[in-house]
């Protein structure tokens, strides 16, 4: 079998593998740098982000606060945020060509709108740098040596001084990491929507509504809420503040197998006594008109007609005719709106796992292994995730840099 030797390997070409790879290659270029890749491409993660345009980082730029976007690695990346975070992100493209844009929901793309662009830049820095990426590469096995460690993969052997794994969410990584004397915290689904039976509800797919969403225990109150946009699909509940929740409570959720309540206040800078004021206001004011013409506050005709039904109130009444009973059960329903959950679907086309090696385990300075002397860990191989808008891959830029440095200065 082929043997060869290496200053670093790092398995995984994704964007965590890269990142090392290369800003290690440009502090060290005498070093022997190889990327292993089990699959026939590398960066497909890249590629597809952001629906092929590549959501590279969010246009955050103060670190605590970015740091709230990781439900697990909130406390762990703040250190990490003050070395290398969105500034230097969007800085480093730029001195390689490839400007960024911030979106209004402060999703950061190339200005190319097109994710080849993020990946032309990596995969030439790397040739430029002699930095070698070796394809269709089973990892298998690694074994510590007096000068480091044996790599196997089903091709070959390599020998290296430094060993990186930044290959993502790998069931088959994480198993030889436990063999390694790692724990690895059991993977479970986070960003995902919420499926609800409920055909009125899911009639009004399309509608976008700022609320806040919280998960009710059995007792029916809420042990956990989160405030954002709520898209109302054809299967159930969507938006940033659905996925805000799912990943926050990513592994209660998988405990009770997706079946739980939620309550929905449609207007959650208010609450019901607010509420009800406000419609009390409307019936003094539009005393003659009828109730499902138009909200006293904003919110979509066809979101209010649908809560008005929900309540019990006549299509045709006006608003002189509701009694302030009627219009307490109203604001109830805006505030206190419950549904059944009843599984779960994919955001579109992310699947991203909490889980992976305890980050009690990992040395956050250098992101080098507490076990593991010259072991290194980036990216989603270890139990850090984050919402959608580009925070995964921030965390990728981060620990790659911040491993190259390490290895910069130590090897």
């Amino acid at each position: 079998m082929l043997e060869q030797d290496y200053d670093v390997v790092i398995v995984g070409g994704g964007a965590a593998g890269f990142f090392t790879a290369v800003n290690l290659a440009e502090a060290r270029p005498e070093l022997r740098i190889v990327i292993l890749e089990k699959a026939k491409e590398v960066l497909q993660k890249v590629k597809i982000s952001g629906g092929g345009r590549c959501n590279v980082t969010h246009a955050e730029f103060d670190p605590k606060t970015l740091t709230s976007y990781y439900p697990r690695g909130e406390k762990e990346l703040l250190g990490p945020f003050h070395k290398f975070m969105t500034g230097d992100t969007v800085q480093w493209f730029e001195d390689r060509g490839v400007p960024l844009k911030a979106e209004e929901d402060g999703r950061m793309f190339p200005i190319s709108d097109n994710s080849q662009s993020i990946i032309d830049c990596l995969l030439q820095t790397a040739s430029r740098l002699n930095v070698e990426v070796l394809r269709q590469q089973n990892f298998l096995n690694f074994e510590l040596t007096k000068s480091g460690f044996e790599i196997t993969t089903a091709k070959q052997t390599l020998h290296c001084r430094k060993l990186v794994i930044t290959a993502g969410s790998s069931k088959k990584i994480w198993s030889l990491l436990e063999k390694k004397g790692h724990t690895v915290v059991a993977p479970v689904p986070s960003l995902f929507t919420f499926n609800i039976e409920n055909k009125e509800l899911t009639a009004l797919q399309g509608i976008s509504q700022l609320a806040t969403v919280a998960l009710l225990d059995e007792g029916g109150s809420a042990w956990l809420e989160q405030s954002g946009p709520v898209l109302i699909t054809h299967w159930g509940v969507s938006g940033p503040g659905v996925l805000k929740l799912s990943a926050v409570a990513a592994r209660e959720l998988f405990d009770c197998n997706y079946e739980f309540n939620i309550r929905m206040n449609w207007l959650p800078e208010s609450d019901q006594p607010a509420i009800f004021d406000i419609l009390k206001e409307a019936r003094s004011k539009r005393a003659k008109q009828l109730v499902s013409k138009q909200a006293p506050f904003e919110m979509t005709k066809r979101l209010w007609r649908y809560l008005c039904q929900r309540s019990g109130i006549d299509p045709s009444a006006v608003w002189a005719d509701q009694s302030n009973k009627n219009l307490q059960g109203l604001s109830m329903t805006i505030s206190s709106d419950g549904y059944s959950v009843n599984g779960k679907s994919t955001y579109k086309e992310e699947f991203v796992t909490a889980g992976g090696v305890a980050l009690s385990e990992i040395n956050f300075k250098h992101f080098e292994s507490k076990k593991i002397s010259g072991l290194y860990m980036a990216g989603e191989v270890i139990n850090v995730d984050a919402l959608t808008g580009g925070f995964n891959f921030q965390n990728a830029w981060t620990g790659g840099y911040i491993i190259a440095r390490s290895i910069a200065e130590t090897i």
